[in-house]
């Protein structure tokens, strides 16, 4: 059962990451959370990739390596994951995660159109029951909220989407960076350190630097930040590894996408969110649904 245990660690570290993420994007703001994380996660990275591979970094990586692995760390980490950090501030994680929840969706979708791969008649189904479920929680009337806030929480949704679709993105690029079994660590820490390069260059001339370095001095929002870009980046790919080595893909993939329905307590007894039913059962169903194309992919 370790591979399902790993699994299930993943879905609670994805958890626990969004919301140290969200309590710290509201505290010193998202774009200063997200590149941050980064160089956090690029060390944690390191010692884990010294660990497996033996070096603090990936070596004679070729060309073609690089450009694919880069282009994916900058649609992944760079645009999807800035998307991302401001949909955890205007509506919090669980709705964040919610709909991130449709990734596997759109790469079904992608897989067909790019890659000719065939849908089959249980995907089909999986797909209408996850964008049935999403869409039923999404659309849900917000009672008490002003004109304002009901903006922020429909522009909130829509960088929500937009992530997935920066990690959708990413995963597409990404497959062409992994071909031939190259190694899944040496390939997050390639994405990983190109994405540093670009989101701090953009700082920089921006004038943001020092003003990022300012806000580590949050006694709030540093412990925050730096506990999520344990339990994500680091902590939650190794166990993702040890999962998908160790258990069939599709009961792994299937755990690990788990964080929606993980989130419903965190919201209501810690975040003390109201939840309402409509949101519980259209997050199972999209559960449900989700599960459907992860089971039908690892048999």
């Amino acid at each position: 059962m370790l591979g399902e245990l790993a699994a299930m660690g993943t879905a609670v570290c994805w958890s626990l990451t969004a919301v140290f993420f969200s309590y710290s994007g509201r505290k010193i703001g998202s774009d200063v959370v997200n590149r941050s994380r980064l160089i956090f996660a690029l060390m944690f990275l390191a010692v884990m990739h010294l660990l497996l591979e033996g070096s603090l970094f990936p070596q004679n990586v070729a060309p073609y390596r690089w450009w694919w692995l880069g282009v994916s760390g900058i649609l992944g980490l760079v645009l999807g994951d800035t998307f991302l950090f401001r949909a955890y501030v205007m509506v919090g994680p669980r709705l964040s995660m919610l709909m991130m929840s449709s990734v596997p969706i759109f790469s079904v979708v992608f897989g067909w159109l790019l890659f000719g791969e065939t849908i089959s008649s249980l995907e089909m189904v999986g797909i209408l029951l996850a964008v049935g479920g999403i869409g039923w929680v999404v659309t849900e009337k917000q009672n008490g909220l002003t004109v304002v806030e009901n903006k922020a929480y429909k522009a909130g949704l829509f960088f929500a989407l937009l992530g997935a679709l920066g990690q959708v993105a990413n995963l597409v690029t990404a497959k062409f960076g992994l071909a031939g079994g190259y190694p899944t660590i040496s390939a997050t820490m390639i994405r990983l350190f190109v994405a540093v390069i670009v989101l701090w260059a953009f700082a920089a001339l921006r004038g943001q630097v020092r003003y990022t370095f300012r806000q580590w001095r949050n006694k709030e929002a540093f412990p925050a930040m730096l506990a999520g870009s344990f339990t994500g980046p680091f902590l939650g790919i190794w166990l993702s590894l040890v999962a998908v080595s160790m258990t069939r893909l599709g009961i792994a993939s299937t755990l690990m996408a788990l964080p929606p329905v993980i989130l419903i307590p965190v919201e209501y007894f810690i975040l003390k969110r109201p939840v309402s039913n409509r949101g519980i059962i259209g997050t199972l169903v999209a559960f449900v649904g989700v599960m459907m194309l992860f089971v039908n992919v690892g048999g």
